[in-house]
């Protein structure tokens, strides 16, 4: 009996370490699976607070407006940095205009696209120009808009005849481009008809009645002159007129319009020719005529007038009036001595 007590004594001695053991391993195990579940409700708790606030914050933020609303909408993504972008540059571009500054830039941004054209090879390297007079080279370019920092790339051929045509002295004008470096331009000049003077500006005139430039040079002394206003449009007509009687034509210094009705010639001797408003041809015939069978134009007179059509006056110069009044007074005084 001792020997079998002893027996399980040693054997239930031998088995309390793996009893232990596995009391420990399935304590550990409930103590991290109540671990585990107090980590998830803590996990759950946070979320449903989290939730709660958020809807609570949502509920208590003011509704946005109903433009608002549609424009968070239906706007595309980043149209608020597109926005921001464009409201600097309208910010730019209101400054630059505001400040007087706007041909500054235009200048600015063409002068910088000119320069990166010629960088690429079409710079303008031969300029030509054909039917000029009156005008230089330089002019006709500087005219035109061309200029050292010009491109041919950039060069607008339109915008340089239009530049040129609107100049009083070319008609017409013809701008080629040929690349890579060369520009063509052909012009037609107008050419200097008359001397025109109104209201005490003398200014040269085309046959057209446009005002070419103001008088300055000697090189168009030998113009014919006409006086007042609208003798401008007037004198290609009359001028041409006057012509066909080479006899006064020659000896008129200036073609006065008066009263934009008729025309009056001061010849260069002072005297004064009064024409008609109609028939003026045949009042510079019958003029001609008389200059060359009775030397009117030799007399001492200082005015014709031929305005009425049934008679021609002639005012005497004060010494032939005084002369005249002399021979009268003469005669006058010869015939009553002659009755006495």
């Amino acid at each position: 009996m001792d020997g079998a007590g002893s027996l399980t004594r040693s054997l239930f001695r031998s088995l309390r370490p793996q009893a232990d053991l596995k009391a420990a391993a399935i304590g550990a195990v409930v103590l991290l699976r109540e671990w585990v579940q107090d980590r998830r409700q803590e996990r759950l708790h946070a979320k449903r607070a989290a939730a709660k606030s958020k809807a609570k914050a949502v509920i208590e933020r003011e509704p946005p407006p109903r433009l608002v609303a549609l424009v968070e909408r239906y706007a595309p993504r980043r149209v608020g940095i597109t926005m921001t972008v464009l409201l600097l540059i309208g910010s730019c571009g209101f400054g630059i205009v505001k400040g007087g500054h706007l041909q500054d830039f235009i200048t600015a941004v063409s002068d910088a696209r000119n320069a990166m054209a010629n960088s690429a090879g079409f710079r303008i390297t031969s300029v030509a120009i054909n039917g000029r007079k009156q005008l230089s080279q330089d002019e006709i370019l500087a005219i035109g808009g061309v200029s050292g920092r010009s491109s041919l790339l950039f060069l607008d051929a339109d915008v340089v005849r239009e530049k040129l045509k609107a100049n009083p002295w070319i008609a017409d004008a013809t701008v080629l481009k040929l690349y890579p470096g060369r520009l063509m331009i052909d012009i037609t000049e107008r050419q200097a008809f008359a001397l025109w003077q109104e209201a005490g500006r003398l200014s040269v005139i085309a046959d057209d009645g446009a005002v070419l430039e103001p008088y300055v040079s000697r090189r168009f002394l030998s113009l014919p002159l006409v006086v007042g206003k609208g003798a401008d449009t007037q004198a290609r007509d009359f001028l041409a007129l006057l012509a066909r009687y080479p006899q006064v034509n020659a000896l008129t210094k200036a073609a006065i319009y008066v009263g934009e009705r008729r025309w009056n010639l001061r010849l260069k001797d002072g005297l004064d020719i009064r024409l008609p408003e109609q028939d003026v041809g045949n009042a510079l015939a019958m003029l001609s005529r008389l200059d060359k069978e009775d030397r009117l134009f030799s007399r001492d007179i200082v005015a014709v007038d031929m305005r009425l059509p049934d008679r021609l006056v002639v005012q005497l110069s004060d010494d032939a009036a005084k002369s005249r009044e002399d021979l009268f007074k003469d005669k006058k005084k010869k015939k009553a001595g002659d009755a006495a």
